[in-house]
């Protein structure tokens, strides 16, 4: 059986909207350097060059075949060097740091750049029209280069690349509540999602088995709600991990999932919790422990709309997560205050969540922050949203058509596709033979086959904003997070910026992407790469 052709620039993930290449070895020179000729460059746009110096120089990637590229010395050795690349804004540009850039709302950050590394060994250019262009200019610079016997390579020059995003939104989701991730944890994986143009935490914060985020003005639901007094995350905490992730390229959506999974702030304020570790949990929640907040109540909502925001002061995206999933009937039902405010104010269930969310919602506009929900607040609730509210799918790709019917702005992150837990068993303990209930694992080259548009019509698409892998942490912890996230979370971030064909106008498929996919380091050593 033949095998298939494949570029030799493995490395470079996701692939360009357009990418020409040659055939001429090309290698950096000893003193290689990389410089802008912007006036004031910001500090993070130094920082990040500083980085890829370090990159460049220490990671020592090589070809992953058969000798590890050593057919290719004698033309390293002959090959002419490059001694600087040169970073550029177009003319006109506004100079913001790639963090300011990184935080713009959804559908206005500037990501586009153009790559070009000649073969005669004269000067290499990234030109962008902002900081954020120039950061991922310099990512995919990163990848085109392989080592050997101390030499920094590439054998396709001249390379050309006009490169620019599909959509705006393209994510990683990370659980902190059913596990607990350090710092350290996360800056890691933050590294990881910038080198594969992930632009997006979703940061699934807290949930009904923990709360470790110290909310100023609310810090008694960490010191009650962590696992311990270890497993908290500071506002000092919060602040370091959103500016890692803005000079990097990633706005930090946070979550506080509200008003079910939260059974954990009866700890701190049993006033605000329904059915607070109800028995059997199977009838009043997903998952145990029951409890979710009180939505009926006007006090309740209050608490919660004034948790909400100081929460959102904490991270300049203009975004933020309400939740909204698996809000469970049953629970208010059983509930004898929920019971009574709904008799004492004639109001159904829907109408009471409605008022909840309106408190909350109207709370959020009115610092800024544009609300995103689970679907199954615009598929089985009847409550009143705001048009700009972000709709996040999750539990079928089928879903997505009915939310864009709607009229909602949509982020894929169905189970059927993107569901980093699924196909582990069950966790719960009581169903020793059982499997995950979103089995089977989803397999990189699944994931990669997701078609955005489906069943969108043309005059919809505006409304999709781009996607998402997720990882729910009920069986994960540090010990597998890289190897259960990487590099299955980068499949989805080359559907979401390469579109649904490559450069050469074939569709993409997953026999191509293996070579790419198979040469991103997405775990570097730390001891060799100074973190910024």
């Amino acid at each position: 059986m033949a095998l298939p052709s494949f570029p030799k620039a493995w490395g470079i993930w996701p692939m360009p909207r357009s990418l020409e290449t040659g055939n001429i070895t090309i290698k950096l020179s000893s003193g290689f350097k990389i410089s802008t000729n912007i006036q004031h460059p910001p500090n993070d746009l130094r920082e990040a060059i500083s980085r890829t110096s370090a990159y460049l120089k220490n990671d020592k990637l090589q070809r992953l075949v058969v000798g590890r590229g050593s057919s290719d010395s004698s033309a390293v050795q002959q090959a002419k060097q490059i001694s600087s690349l040169v970073l550029s804004l177009e003319h006109g540009s506004t100079v913001r740091s790639i963090m300011d850039e990184a935080i713009l709302p959804l559908g206005t950050r500037s990501e586009e750049y153009s790559l070009h590394l000649p073969s005669d060994g004269s000067t290499a250019t990234i030109t962008a029209n902002s900081t954020l262009g120039l950061f991922r200019g310099l990512t995919s610079f990163e990848q085109l280069w392989f080592y050997l016997d101390g030499q920094v390579y590439t054998l396709e020059a001249p390379i050309t690349i006009a490169d620019s995003p599909a959509f705006p939104y393209r994510g990683f989701m990370l659980d902190t509540s059913r596990n607990f991730f350090s710092v350290s944890d996360l800056k890691r994986t933050l590294d990881a999602m910038s080198w594969a143009k992930i632009n997006q935490f979703h940061w699934h914060s807290t949930d009904s088995q923990s709360f470790p985020l110290s909310i100023p003005g609310f810090t008694e639901i960490a010191t009650k709600g962590a696992y311990d007094g270890t497993a908290i995350y500071s506002d000092k905490d919060i602040e370091d991990i959103v500016s890692y992730a803005g000079v990097r390229g990633i706005d930090v959506l946070v979550e506080i999932d509200t008003p079910g999974h939260t059974a954990i702030i009866s700890e701190s304020h049993p006033e605000h919790v329904a059915c607070a570790q109800a028995t059997p949990w199977a009838d009043f929640a997903g998952e145990p422990p029951a409890g979710q907040l009180r939505m009926a109540s006007p006090a309740t909502a209050n608490f919660t709309a004034s948790l909400l925001t100081s929460t959102a002061k904490l991270f300049p995206s203009k975004t933020f997560s309400t939740g909204g999933d698996e809000v469970n009937i049953n629970c208010y039902q059983a509930d004898p205050e929920t019971q009574q405010i709904l008799n004492a104010t004639g109001q159904t269930m829907e109408q009471a969540l409605n008022g909840f969310m309106q408190t909350t919602h109207q709370a959020l506009e009115g610092i800024g922050k544009t609300p995103v929900v689970w679907e199954e607040m615009v598929l089985e609730h009847n409550i009143t949203l705001s048009n700009e509210t972000i709709v996040m799918v999750w539990i079928s790709s089928a879903n997505a058509a009915a939310v864009a019917a709607k009229n909602f702005r949509i982020v894929h992150g169905p189970s059927d596709f993107f569901y980093l837990d699924c196909g582990a068993g069950e966790w719960i303990g009581a169903d020793p033979t059982g499997n995950s209930w979103c089995d089977p694992f989803k397999t990189w080259q699944k994931s990669y086959t997701f078609d955005p548009m489906a069943n969108i019509s043309a005059s919809q698409s505006h409304l999709v904003l781009g996607g998402q892998q997720l990882l729910w942490t009920e069986q994960s912890s540090p010990t597998n997070l890289d190897s259960i996230v990487w590099p299955r979370a980068a499949s989805s971030a080359e559907v979401f910026w390469t579109g649904p064909t490559l450069q050469d106008g074939s569709p993409r498929n997953v026999e191509t992407a293996l070579p790419s996919l198979t040469g991103v380091p997405f775990v570097r050593d730390n001891a060799m790469v100074e973190q910024r």
